[in-house]
């Protein structure tokens, strides 16, 4: 039996690139909020709010709508969709101490969020579970971007939508070499002295730059299965927002172990 799936990827290569994640942001989860918004100068946040604004905006005529929070981290986003949506929402990570920082954080503000220790190449949800599902500078980091997407869609119901916010390319003129700069001389040093861990700061320009651009990277989310995708670069597209909608229930290459909530 093939130990390769569908898009070419081994098993073992996938499964080793979990772990490796996983254990570097276990390493860098009690510095991560920090470092985020000291190394955007805020800007993240801002980036956050435009991404809930735009799902209050699609889930403005749902009756009690549901949420999933992909890759979730330390609960930023989970947060503002709570204060923004007015719905149910839940967290799904697969590093345990993001998810112990979330959890604290929702205590804190007195938000009931659930936060799921999950993988996102493989949801525990049924088929159709949520009104919206949102992934905010994670998806980079799975191991097999064309799974991570059709399980976004999986989860949806119809006329449902997903949201993906990531860093991407910029496209004003200069900004892409200032960019780059700032990502590979800046940011590594800064980030590795404050979190004690250099690697992990070389590891994330590394990922963006190994990243689809905005048009590939909707043309990626159409063959996962979702329609009317769209995006919107953010700061001159550094980072942007894509959205497509699921329409006609599909059937997903991925075997699900689906529990109910």
């Amino acid at each position: 039996m093939s130990n390769v799936n569908e898009n070419g990827q081994d098993f073992e290569a996938r499964t080793e690139h979990a772990r490796q994640v996983r254990s570097m942001f276990a390493s860098i989860a009690a510095r991560y909020d920090l470092l985020n918004h000291l190394l955007s100068a805020n800007v993240d946040q801002r980036w956050r709010r435009l991404l809930s604004e735009q799902v209050a905006a699609v889930l403005t005529d749902r009756s009690q709508p549901r949420l999933l929070d992909v890759a979730c981290g330390t609960g930023d986003l989970s947060l503002e969709l709570a204060r923004r949506c007015k719905a149910k929402v839940i967290g799904l990570d697969f590093c345990r101490p993001m998810l112990a920082i979330a959890k604290r954080k929702a205590e804190a503000a007195a938000r009931r969020i659930p936060f799921v220790e999950a993988d996102a190449l493989r949801l525990p949800f049924d088929d159709a579970t949520f009104d919206a599902t949102t992934i905010a500078f994670g998806l980079r980091n799975l191991a097999d971007l064309h799974t991570g997407l059709e399980e976004l869609r999986r989860v949806v119901r119809p006329g449902g939508a997903v949201f993906v916010l990531e860093f991407s390319h910029p496209v004003l003129p200069g900004l892409r070499s200032l960019f780059d700069l700032y990502f590979t001389r800046l940011l590594p040093r800064v980030g590795g002295w404050v979190s004690g861990n250099k690697g992990a700061y070389e590891y994330l320009p590394r990922s963006v730059q190994a990243f689809p651009d905005q048009r590939r990277l909707a043309e990626m989310m159409r063959e996962a299965g979702l329609e009317k995708v769209s995006y919107r670069n953010l700061t001159g597209g550094i980072a942007a927002i894509h959205m497509g909608v699921r329409t006609l229930p599909r059937t997903s290459s991925v075997a699900h172990d689906a529990r109910n909530l």
